[in-house]
């Protein structure tokens, strides 16, 4: 069932209120999500994306219910990831000559994934539009690495609604759709979260096309997203967020991040916890534990810190794999601006910390010199480093 957004322009999607993960099981969703597709009813019809293939036939027999499908004049492609595009194959098999306006990497995409070499693709580029009557035209603006080369986004003139695709959005289920309706906390933790762990990597290029953005002076009423909320109440304010956390964005706290084998290594942890809340009372502290932690709400609490404290006691002369894995997401997301501490027991060999040490700096973390090398369980004195840490820290 189609719900309104701006006059001939209608949602069309999918709310998934049980999706649990999201790019295979990369990404954890705890309250939902949505896949976004926009129905446009002018002179012409255009349907803006589709949903993903689980969904295909559901979102293909809803579609129906509101229009003839051989309505459609043609489809635009913003980006051919399969929660976007995953219904098309079986949509053009119904509407089978339907033109696709789409980037040229967006053709790469679409044929490499399905193998439909003789889809009708309409290439587009940054400037192109087309008319669609009524006096309102479709501009194509290409959001190169936001977040996959063949990603952009789709602005209407008239009702000046920008079909943003990827960015602006957030994995969250929300039936009203509309971010003034949303809980504003969930929905805030939700886009600095989606921000965190899918778009840092990309920052340079956020900024970039964020200025790109506003230098074409485009009056946006409705930024209309590939999923959670369609920003409707001062849309701006997200675009604002964007190019705030853009720029090496950190807030003052420090987050402290690690794993255990018999607990020496979490006493550590805690300890440069206390001691960073008496040397910095207004520094927010947060601890986690790797394994037992999502390690997407790690990370976006990472995003968050102007420092972090990695720890993990050594085993095999390297850390815990739980540990090595988390870093080498780390390194994925090309933070900027960080320090890092080091921290860890051991019992035989003492490899660990110099491994956190040369993955964090190799991750781009100013590592500082303290540090918290441990033989057995802590004692007095390596509860002194650990203060150490804290301070060096707090610096």
């Amino acid at each position: 069932m189609k719900k309104l957004v701006k006059n001939n322009v209608n949602w069309v999607g999918i709310i998934d209120w049980e999706l649990e993960s999201f790019h295979g099981a990369d990404y954890s969703i705890n309250h939902g999500s949505s896949q976004n597709a926009y129905l446009i009813q002018e002179e012409k019809t255009v349907l803006i994306d589709t949903v993903w293939k689980p969904h295909s036939t559901e979102f293909i027999d809803n579609l129906e219910k509101e229009i003839d499908l051989n309505t459609i004049d043609f489809i635009v492609a913003n980006h051919g990831e399969i929660d976007h595009s995953g219904s098309l194959p079986a949509l053009m098999e119904r509407i089978p000559n339907t033109p696709i306006y789409c980037t040229a990497n967006g053709v790469k995409s679409l044929t490499g994934q399905y193998h439909h070499p003789e889809w009708n693709y309409q290439v587009v580029k940054t400037g192109d539009s087309v008319d669609i009557g009524n006096g309102k035209k479709l501009v194509f603006v290409e959001m190169r690495m936001l977040h996959w080369p063949d990603s952009m986004a789709t602005y209407l003139t008239g009702d000046n609604i920008l079909f943003s695709n990827d960015a602006f959005g957030q994995h969250f289920a929300v039936e009203e759709l509309f971010n003034d309706k949303a809980d504003q906390c969930r929905l805030w933790e939700e886009a600095l979260k989606y921000y965190a762990n899918i778009l840092t990597p990309f920052s340079p290029l956020v900024k970039k096309k964020v200025e790109e953005i506003q230098a074409l002076n485009l009056p946006i009423d409705i930024i209309a997203t590939s999923h959670g909320c369609i920003w409707r109440d001062n849309p701006l304010q997200i675009v604002e967020k964007y190019y705030e956390w853009s720029q090496n964005y950190q807030e003052d706290q420090i987050t402290i991040v690690y794993d255990t084998m018999w607990e020496g290594t979490k006493q550590l942890a805690h300890k440069i916890s206390s001691e960073i809340a008496e040397l910095s009372p207004q520094t927010r502290v947060k601890i986690y534990n790797i394994s037992k932690a999502d390690k997407n709400d790690i990370m976006t609490e990472v995003f968050k810190s102007k420092a972090i404290a990695l720890g993990s006691p050594t085993v095999g002369n390297s850390i815990l794999s739980s540990v090595g894995g988390w870093l080498d997401f780390l390194k994925e997301l090309k933070f900027k601006e960080k320090k890092a501490a080091v921290f860890g027991c051991y019992g035989w060999s003492g490899e660990g910390t110099k491994v956190l040490r040369e993955k964090l700096t190799d991750a781009g973390f100013s590592v500082v010199e303290a540090e918290a090398k441990c033989l057995w369980n802590p004692r007095e004195e390596d509860f002194e480093r650990a203060a150490g840490i804290a301070k060096a820290l707090c610096e």
